[in-house]
């Protein structure tokens, strides 16, 4: 049986890959850029709440000095 702290650790993720522009259209790029822009905006909110989380935690374990 195995147990959950038995588990590897999870991989950091791949290098990002840039898209190739040459073949696409102003259109295509505007959309690329959209595209980016909502991923960028999605991580920081999770790093929003990360951090939030991590800032709680250090509020409730936090000794006393």
């Amino acid at each position: 049986m195995m147990f959950d702290d038995e588990t590897p650790a999870p991989r950091p993720p791949a290098a990002f890959v840039p898209l190739k522009l040459d073949g696409l259209g102003v259109a295509e790029l505007e959309a690329y850029i959209a595209a980016l822009a909502a991923e960028i905006e999605r991580v920081r909110l999770t790093i929003g709440q990360r951090r939030g989380v991590h800032s709680a935690a250090e509020q409730i374990f936090r000794r006393p000095g």
